[in-house]
């Protein structure tokens, strides 16, 4: 086990992976000379050489095209969206082809692609780098979408999301890049796609997150088990889509009460499928109100650091009093 932030668990899994499979090639703005926004292929285009690191014009849509016609023929590859802010011109080329690629060909073709974007806020980027995209694209059928929020998750989800073959729409939370740090695993080892994770064991109530959010959610637990010793057990989705309902079922009908929580736009974001199906499934096991805490419900998130600040975490203790009452109710 080595101890990493989730940045570097991030680069040196894709790294490894370039050095065992050339059909991997990774595209995108700045990641050629520049090594990436964030430098995680930073020295790449010396080692692996201009035809598998490829520094493309600043047009998603066409990052995305040339990917859709690499993976048809034969090849791997990886396309980085610099920040997932800027995603939004390739929409059509992940949604009505890449996506649909295998249902449209009755099975014949898969587009084994990854689309790799640092999303999410908190480091203060404002209005165009401080994005939360995933409920727009987890409604894809077709699509698959991962955001995890650990160095030991980052790398072996990245690793299944290559083996994948169809897209796979990977999420970097920005935020978790350098303050998130974790053991990660020595060797080559993988994350299946699809499946949460219970982060923290607890009895009294279960806290639903991903993202920086669920770190969040760790601390508030850990600081209700030691102020007033309410056990919170804390699930990590790892997938938006497709959704593990099973271990967040589970861990509801053992508690008996439940809160989501997540960073997007309260209304319509992911957290609201999570609850939606909590609340379909599981409403006769719930001994309390289903809770759901997002991000409020503006335009996007602010420059000012007072108004980022209460947009990715309300108030410090919002969490924590909400987890609170719900035990208590």
């Amino acid at each position: 086990m080595t101890e990493k932030n989730v940045l570097t668990a991030i680069r040196d899994a894709l790294h490894d992976e370039m050095s065992e499979d050339d059909r991997i090639v990774l595209l995108g703005e700045d990641v050629g000379a520049r090594g990436g926004v964030f430098r995680i292929s930073e020295g790449w285009v010396m080692e692996f050489g201009e035809q598998r690191v490829i520094d493309t014009p600043l047009a998603e849509s066409g990052i995305v095209g040339v990917a859709i016609g690499m993976a048809l023929h034969g090849l791997l590859p990886v396309a980085e969206i610099e920040f997932a802010d800027f995603i939004h011109p390739a929409f059509d080329q992940i949604v009505s082809e890449a996506a649909r690629m295998r249902y449209r060909s009755n099975g014949d073709f898969g587009c084994p692609l990854v689309i790799r974007a640092p999303c999410g806020g908190g480091i203060h980027g404002a209005l165009y780098h401080s994005q939360s995209i995933e409920a727009y694209y987890g409604h894809v059928p077709g699509l698959k979408v991962v955001l995890p929020s650990t160095p030991a998750d980052a790398a072996g989800l990245l690793r299944s999301a290559l083996a994948d073959p169809d897209p796979v729409l990977f999420l970097e939370h920005k935020k978790c890049y350098r303050a998130v740090k974790g053991e990660v695993p020595d060797g080559r080892y993988t994350t299946p796609i699809g499946l949460a994770d219970v982060k923290r064991q607890g009895t009294d109530l279960t806290a639903v997150s991903y993202g920086y959010s669920l770190h969040l959610c760790l601390d508030a637990a850990d600081r209700l088990h030691q102020d007033e010793g309410i056990s919170v057990e804390v699930v990590d989705v790892r997938t938006i889509a497709p959704l593990d309902k099973q271990t967040i079922l589970s861990s509801v009908r053992k508690t008996g009460k439940a809160i989501v929580v997540y960073e997007d736009n309260r209304t319509y974001g992911a957290g609201a499928e999570i609850a939606s199906t909590i609340a379909e499934e599981a409403m006769f096991d719930l001994d309390g109100p289903l809770v759901r805490i997002g991000g409020p419900d503006i335009p996007a998130m602010p420059f000012a650091a007072p108004l980022e600040h209460y947009f990715i975490e309300p108030e410090p203790d919002h969490i924590y009093r909400a987890m609170r009452d719900l035990a208590r109710f």
